[in-house]
């Protein structure tokens, strides 16, 4: 077995991984909530909105 894990480069080895909070639900939670009061919200929805309209303006048929 150690001759196998001999040959394989070094970013394939992962033996453990430390997981310092395992709440994913609260994690993904904050994570929105920091998106919305950031602004970034509105600057998706006007950029999707903005893309819209040049799509259509330089769209063709």
């Amino acid at each position: 077995m150690s001759q196998l894990i001999w040959h394989l480069p070094e970013n394939l080895i992962i033996l453990a991984q430390n997981v310092t909070d395992p709440n994913l639900v609260g994690q993904m939670q904050k994570a929105f909530t920091h998106f919305v009061q950031s602004g970034q919200a509105w600057a998706l929805l006007i950029g999707l909105a903005i893309g819209y309209m040049i799509r259509n303006l330089t769209s063709f048929g």
